[in-house]
Formats: C-alpha cells, structure tokens, sequence
C-alpha cells in the first residue's frame, strides 16, 4: 500500500517516517525579537522539527474601528478591538529575515502563515519552504489559491470548518498547488477541552481525501497529541512560549520547553510502538521463551513404563515439548529410566 508523503526542506512527512513536530511561536514573544529568538532556540533544544511564525499587519487583517463588529467579547482577549490585538500580537515583517536565519543556524526550519496575498509575496522573497494556512482563513479561496500557487507544500488546519467547506479547501489546495497536503484536525477552542477533540476524525480525513494528516492541539498538555500520535497524526502543531507567566497572548494554552521535550519524546516513542502488523517473536522476547510452559517428568518413571497424568506435566521451565503434545505422550512407554524434573523429548518414547 502506498501511503501519501509529504517533504517540506528536505524532510520526509507521511505515515512511514518520523512524528513532524512545530512549535508555534504566535504571539508569544510578546514583542520582543530577542523572546522569539529564544523561543526558537528552546524549540530546537526541544527537538522540535519546526518552528512556525505569523505573518500579517494589523492592516491587513482588519479595519481600525471600536465598532460593535470589531470588538472582542469573552475568551482570552476579551475588551480588545482586533485592530489592537493584531497591532500587539503580529510578528513585525522585519524580523523574520533575523528568525529564518536562525533557523538554518539551529537545523529547524522556519515557516509561516500568511494571511493575504502582500504577506505570501513577503515570504516567497524569503524563501519560505512551506506554507501554513490558518483555520479562520480556511473559507478564504483566493489567499488558498495564492498560496498554492508558489507550488511550495501547504500544511492546512481545519478547525471551524465544516465537511463541505474542508472540501472545497482541498480541492482548492489541488488544483493549484502541487499537490503536496497535510491537513490538521484542529478545534479552535483557546483552550480546548479533550472532549471536543475527536481524534477519531483523524482516520476519516486521511482515509477520505487521501493526505498526510496532523492535529494542531490547542489542547492543555500532551495527552491529546500523544493520543493522536497513536490515531495516525503524522504532524503535532503546539504552540510555545519561554513561560507562562509572560503573560503572552497565547501563553495560556502554550506548552514551556520542558513540556516540549516531553511532547517530543513522547510523541516520538509512541510513533516508534507503532510499527507494522507483525506476529514474528521480537528480540527482546527471546530471552524469555524458558519460562513458558513445557511438558516435565514429575516423578521417577523407569524403563517401559507409561507416561500418566500423575508422572507427567505442563510446568514452567519451557525446555520440554509444548504443552499442546499432551494428549499424544499420555500413555506411551518410555525407553530409558527418567528422574523427576526431565524436560520431555519425542527421542524418551519407545
């Protein structure tokens, strides 16, 4: 069976290679260059595979309006009008020559989403390796479209999206792009509750649309990604931040480095417990074979006696016939005297 793959610089994405972990920056260097740059490094210290960046303006995002449709109300980012979120969490575009530097100095790569179509032409001048389209602009054709068109592979979340509107994005992401397409379950909840997960989803995207698939978890924790590891999620998206406490936009449902490296290492692990279908002996088994069970003499029998119940048994050691043998060595003569605790061989029978 062939299995889709993905390669974003120089690495191979699909079922039969390695978990492909991103760490999301987002707003987490609360405006800081130097935060970021340490976000990265932390990342990279992690293992992550990736390290992901935003790329947008306050401008091109939204209007600078206080009107009722522009401002925010409940959830994290309550009381704020989007023009002043975005103007406080967006990445400045000046960084990100410093950050993709950075990366090819740490190993990771470095990639974006762009949220229109002057954000994607700034990344291609970078060199951008791959693309990242966000779940609230999943119903958004055109910037899909223009992303495809770089030919460069796209990664898209699907969080809010409805079945119809997943397939339209993907049929979208085809007929322009390359062809190269991992989607990522994903719940737009800031947090979300593991209840809302259903990572049962995971099985049915890949196996309907026939792509790489991943989860962006927005999920406290590990749990929920480890679990998807084991569903079949190819890709894990976590977002980072250096601590909490920052207080970053984000932060609250951002995992610390040290909870990286768990989710790394965890991740990592269960993928290796995967493996195949497979019902060979493993070596780490082998050793153990002798304390199965095996057919043993339990009292002294001698020369031309039957084998009975009562002189023969199913006990551990494993050096005797297999137990199974039983019902054929019961009442057969044996050839030589046997002393208790002889292993059974067909070579003792007359």
């Amino acid at each position: 069976m062939t299995h889709p793959m993905v390669k974003i610089d120089g690495r191979q994405i699909g079922p039969e290679h390695p978990i492909y972990v991103i760490a999301e920056i987002s707003a987490n260097h609360n405006g800081d260059l130097g935060q970021a740059l340490e976000i990265m490094q932390a990342a990279a210290d992690a293992g992550a595979s990736a390290v992901k960046l935003q790329t947008y303006t306050a401008q091109t995002m939204t209007l600078d309006s206080s009107a009722h449709d522009f401002m925010i109300t409940g959830g994290l980012w309550d009381g704020y009008s989007l023009w002043d979120l975005y103007e406080k969490a967006h990445t400045p575009w000046d960084w990100h020559e410093a950050l993709f530097a950075k990366g090819k100095e740490l190993g990771v790569t470095v990639f974006s989403t762009p949220f229109d179509a002057t954000a994607v032409d700034f990344l291609e001048d970078l060199n951008a390796p791959a693309y990242k389209v966000a779940s609230f602009e999943v119903t958004d054709l055109p910037l899909v479209r223009r992303i495809a068109k770089t030919g460069k592979p796209m990664i898209i979340s699907t969080g809010m999206a409805d079945f119809s509107e997943i397939t339209d994005v993907i049929e979208t992401a085809r007929k322009f792009g390359n062809g190269e397409l991992i989607m990522l379950h994903c719940i737009s909840g800031y947090p979300t509750p593991p209840e809302d997960a259903n990572l049962q989803t995971l099985a049915h995207l890949r196996d309907t649309f026939g792509v790489v698939v991943g989860l962006s978890d927005h999920s406290l924790g590990t749990e929920v990604s480890v679990a998807a590891v084991a569903l079949g999620a190819c890709v894990i998206e976590k977002h980072v931040t250096l601590h909490r406490k920052d207080g970053g936009f984000d932060s609250s449902f951002s995992l610390e480095p040290q909870e990286l490296t768990s989710l790394v290492r965890q991740c990592r692990s269960v993928y290796s417990a995967l493996g195949s279908v497979n019902y060979d002996r493993k070596p780490s088994e082998v050793a153990n074979l002798k304390f199965r069970r095996s057919l043993y003499v339990v009292e002294d029998v001698a020369a031309g006696e039957p084998l009975t119940e009562k002189n023969v048994r199913s006990i551990r050691p494993g050096y005797g016939l297999a137990p199974k043998h039983l019902d054929e060595i019961l009442g057969q003569r044996i050839k030589n005297d046997l002393k208790c605790g002889t292993p059974l061989d067909w070579s003792m029978l007359e």
